[in-house]
């Protein structure tokens, strides 16, 4: 046979000298990639990488019971009335679904975004227009504000900053679509991650799913197959000169609240929508009468005894309307200029004038302005679009807009005497006259 010189080149190749090479490389990579990962602020939150539909194929283990204690603003009504108002955003909260999976991804490709604590904090109150509010602040590119409510101040707060900055927010979608979430019994299928009726597989899905619920905290309930679940970050990612903003209105009734903010920050910016509380209680009363057809009247839950004419200040429709009283609290920690009280009334009939003394607040250029309203005769509140585009505006969801009861005259004026002295005394302390008596 010929003597080749290639041949003899290709045999003499030491082949351990090369596997050591492609090993040392492979391992360079990896940590190149990993190091990239970390810059870019993904480390210590793979959960909430990006929102998505989980379609959950395992039973969870059993969880805690949820803690129902949020202050003692809260009654039985109220504490039913939550799970209401979650059914009530849930229209809108989906509908964010798409926007906040690109900005997710935008995230993270861009380096220069990273997750941050709220400078500003809607604070309430509840069926003040919070939620109007919020949306309207959303056109702002200035601003990035996540529409699931956090509860961290007043439900989360054990779990620390670091949980409210990088945690996701999981919300229960009904089989249904257009449902809302429904509670979940705690014990609910259980049985497949006790150990006796274990196989490989189901210790598997056990074991993520212990996993899980460690990550999400006992709040969360199991998610299944029949329940998909959405995951959406409860900070979202913002740039240099971008404002970080939630919304909670549970926060201004509850005593905890204000030195918990406080405590992580004393410079953030507060907003308090308010509303005539007489209007505002109604307004409560016919979002829990709409998922609880067969509650007690509006006139007897208002009194403790409708001969007397003794309001009942536990019931939570009326309690959270005694807006001087929960201010006192607010300010032993804030001064009034962090406190921005926007009219309910006010951002339905001029809403780009309400909107500009909320961007001057928050010191944001005024972006949102007249051309982004369009009112709704039909709904009987304004309705968003974008000047740029000739899609159809944008309203609230269906739950907005309802038509509340009639309620006897007389219980109105009682409600109204009643509230009359604390209504005086909060213009006092705002400066402003919100004109309700």
């Amino acid at each position: 046979m010929e003597y080749s010189p290639i041949l003899h080149n290709l045999h003499v190749v030491p082949s351990s000298h090369v596997k050591n090479k492609l090993f040392v490389f492979c391992i360079m990579l990896s940590l190149w990639v990993y190091m990239i990962y970390c810059c870019v602020g993904y480390c210590s939150t793979v959960p909430n990488l990006t929102y998505r539909s989980v379609n959950r194929h395992e039973n969870d283990s059993e969880i805690d019971n949820q803690d129902s204690s949020v202050g003692a603003s809260r009654d039985l009504l109220n504490n039913e009335n939550d799970l209401d108002s979650r059914g009530d955003e849930w229209d809108e909260i989906r509908g964010e679904a798409k926007a906040l999976d690109d900005n997710a991804m935008s995230g993270f490709l861009n380096e220069s975004e990273s997750k941050k604590l709220p400078q500003a904090i809607i604070i309430g109150v509840k069926k003040g227009g919070t939620r109007a509010l919020l949306e309207f602040l959303r056109l702002h590119p200035d601003i990035r504000a996540v529409g699931a409510e956090p509860h961290f101040f007043d439900r989360n707060y054990d779990k620390g900053l670091e949980w409210y900055r990088f945690a996701v927010s999981i919300l229960l979608e009904a089989p249904h679509s257009g449902e809302a979430p429904a509670q979940r019994d705690p014990h609910h299928n259980t049985a497949r991650c006790q150990p006796s009726a274990e196989t490989e597989k189901q210790t598997d899905n056990c074991a993520r799913s212990h996993r899980r619920q460690q990550l999400l905290g006992p709040a969360f309930s199991p998610i299944t197959s029949s329940h998909p679940a959405v995951l959406m970050e409860l900070m979202p990612k913002s740039s240099e000169g971008q404002l970080t903003m939630e919304k909670t209105p549970s926060y201004y009734v509850t005593k905890e609240v204000p030195a918990r903010i406080y405590t992580m920050s004393k410079d953030t910016k507060l907003i308090v929508v308010v509303r005539d509380p007489v209007t505002r209680a109604i307004s409560d009363y016919t979002q829990t009468r709409s998922k609880k057809p067969d509650i007690p009247s509006f006139e007897s839950l208002t009194f403790k005894n409708i001969s007397a004419g003794l309001i009942d200040t536990t019931w939570s429709a009326v309690q959270i309307g005694m807006y001087a009283k929960h201010l006192e609290r607010w300010l032993q920690y804030f001064p009034t200029e962090q406190l921005l009280f926007v009219s309910g009334e006010r951002l339905i009939s001029d809403p780009a004038g309400e909107m500009a003394r909320v961007q001057d607040f928050l010191g944001l250029r005024r972006v949102v302005t007249e051309k982004h309203f369009h009112f709704n005769p039909a709904k009987g509140f304004p309705c968003l679009k974008r000047p740029e585009g000739n899609s159809k505006p944008h309203c609230l969801g269906k739950t907005k807009g309802r038509t509340h009861p009639n309620i006897d005259p007389e219980v109105v004026q009682r409600l109204r005497d009643f509230y009359k002295p604390y209504n005086r005394k909060f213009y006092r302390m705002t400066g402003h006259d919100f004109g309700w008596d």
